[in-house]
């Protein structure tokens, strides 16, 4: 039996970077035991990683629709290790599998979910207190998890993972369930990757509305090769089709945490601080000198970015040899 449990995703035989930031925040809650569910090919893998990061049970699911990412089959393996565990408490992630099973796990278990949070704890008398944003992000808002079972959705990058603890020891258990799939995936198509993973990159360069277009962005992802980091853009830039979906920043896209987040021609509304307010260091280049994300920025230059990126970026070859 665990108290809180850990609907974790696999990703190249091993948890996903959000799966072991559920588990140090399940940890955060002081609480006994730690359980994970881990579908895929590879969750025995994984499960080892998964202990010495925190957890003491690993339910597994290796073969099965769940385990090929069926998300009909994923909801019926959640509810089996929701009941299988007995824990008080779930937690999944704010990722393209955690936004379709974790509302459907919280209608299963008869209470409602608290999504996107960016910190969980306990109150005095061991409800789940979620904090979560309101309002586009303007605000944060602490909801009581009323429920007999607490169900919440962390936002990606807002917990720190622990340090791995090889000297950990736990259980790993093979999940048996009925899966009841009434949808099936026909087909995936992998959008080819270049670089540096967006989400896990020390130094994001990201371009907004005030580049214009598509072309610019050609000299952001020279830029980005030169600090070895990834690109990046803003809801606008997205939506104008300049660059792929997959490279949002903010509240309806991915959250970044690099040491250098460097924001081209991007106004800085709420929700796209939202997705990167937590990095190290903030540079914003603008040629509004009243833009919002001055305000947010620990550096800045109000000028037109067309000259004042080539001017950067030629300091940084005569630095950088």
């Amino acid at each position: 039996m665990a108290d809180a449990l850990i609907i974790g995703e696999v990703a190249g035989g091993a948890p996903s970077s959000s799966t072991m930031e559920g588990i140090a925040a399940a940890r955060g809650l002081g609480v006994r035991q730690v359980a994970v569910l881990l579908p895929g090919a590879d969750a025995a893998t994984a499960a080892s990683a998964a202990i010495t990061g925190g957890a003491d049970i690993a339910y597994t699911v290796v073969d099965g629709p769940a385990a090929d990412g069926e998300f009909d089959a994923l909801v019926d393996a959640a509810q089996a290790a929701t009941a299988q565990s007995g824990a008080r408490y779930v937690i999944g992630a704010k990722t393209l599998t955690g936004r379709d099973v974790m509302p459907r796990l919280a209608f299963r278990l008869g209470t409602a979910l608290a999504s996107d949070c960016s910190a969980v704890s306990l109150d005095d008398s061991g409800r789940l207190i979620a904090t979560r944003p309101v309002y586009g992000g303007n605000a944060e808002a602490s909801v009581a998890c009323l429920g007999s079972v607490a169900v919440a959705s962390l936002r990606p990058k807002s917990v720190d993972a622990l340090e791995p603890d090889a000297s950990r020891t736990g259980e790993v258990q093979p999940l048996a369930f009925e899966a009841n799939v009434r949808t099936r995936v026909l087909e995936r198509v992998e959008e080819a990757g270049e670089g540096v993973r967006l989400e896990n990159a020390r130094v994001v360069v990201s371009g907004g509305r005030g580049l214009g277009g598509p072309e610019p962005f050609g000299s952001l992802r020279e830029l980005a090769d030169m600090l070895g980091g990834a690109v990046g853009a803003s809801r606008a830039a997205c939506d104008a089709g300049w660059v792929p979906s997959g490279y949002q920043v903010g509240l309806t896209g991915k959250t970044v945490t690099p040491d250098l987040y460097i924001a081209v021609g991007i106004s800085g509304a709420s929700q796209h601080m939202a997705g990167c307010s937590n990095s190290r260091t903030l540079v914003a280049i603008n040629k509004d000198a009243g833009a919002n994300i001055f305000k947010e920025a620990r550096f800045g230059v109000a000028g037109d970015w067309q000259k004042v990126l080539p001017a950067f970026m030629e300091q940084l070859h005569e630095l950088m040899g």
